[in-house]
């Protein structure tokens, strides 16, 4: 049940990390030598994920001529430079690309480190698409490196959703990687919208679970989080 195809979110401005970002897009911000988008595109390629397709927009050219030199996953770009679309306009513009099957889909703004089994393999697995529209990856928020919110979501055993609502603080929040399917959002028209939208219909609807990772997650939204990220990648 592993995809074949991953959509890497990749078209926003990098506002909150400028000064990082004023010439180069937050994608290609190097974290421990690596930028951020080749973290998670060498684990694709580890998977053997053979497609990832990129939106670009915010100093589109520097992302588009760092893409070109991969071999592993073969990547095909979709181009926001005229009208940036959100999360969720973004994956409507990019679906004549992804295919009519179950897809990746990726923040470029963390580092997911495995636990015992592959991240990867964990969200495939737990995939049905008879019964599931997305399954989302959460990780705890006590142990989220470089999150300071209050959480996103209450997780029962099943791994059914409760969205944080009123209450002060939940338990888990949102790491930047599910599984999708593509029909979702077959009826959605192309223009800027989240695609919180999508998931509040999906939790409603009882076709979303999530699985709660059991390795590091980092999250880098800010210049500072790139050192502290580095000095725990370094102790890891």
């Amino acid at each position: 049940m592993m995809p074949n195809t991953a959509m890497l979110l990749a078209a926003g401005l990098g506002t909150r990390m400028r000064p990082l970002t004023d010439h180069v897009p937050k994608p290609l911000v190097k974290v421990g030598g690596k930028s951020l988008i080749d973290w998670t595109l060498d684990k694709l390629a580890a998977a053997h994920v053979k497609r990832a397709v990129v939106n670009v927009h915010y100093l589109a050219p520097l992302l588009i001529d760092h893409l070109q030199y991969r071999a592993e996953p073969v990547v095909t770009i979709s181009d926001e430079t005229e009208r940036l679309l959100d999360t969720g306009g973004g994956i409507v513009k990019a679906l004549p690309l992804l295919g009519d099957e179950a897809v990746f889909v990726f923040n470029c703004d963390a580092i997911i480190r495995d636990g015992k089994t592959p991240m990867l393999n964990r969200l495939a697995a737990s995939w049905n698409p008879d019964a599931l529209d997305v399954v989302m990856l959460v990780h705890p928020r006590a142990s989220a490196h470089g999150f300071d919110g209050a959480g996103d979501f209450f997780i029962d055993d099943a791994g059914n959703m409760k969205r944080r609502g009123s209450a002060h603080e939940a338990p888990f929040v949102y790491a930047g990687a599910y599984i999708l399917h593509p029909r979702v959002l077959a009826q959605e028209p192309l223009a800027p919208f989240s695609m919180n939208k999508i998931w509040d219909r999906a939790i409603a609807a009882g076709r979303m679970k999530a699985i709660v990772h059991d390795g590091a997650w980092y999250h880098v939204g800010t210049p500072e989080a790139v050192g502290e990220t580095e000095a725990l990648l370094a102790r890891a």
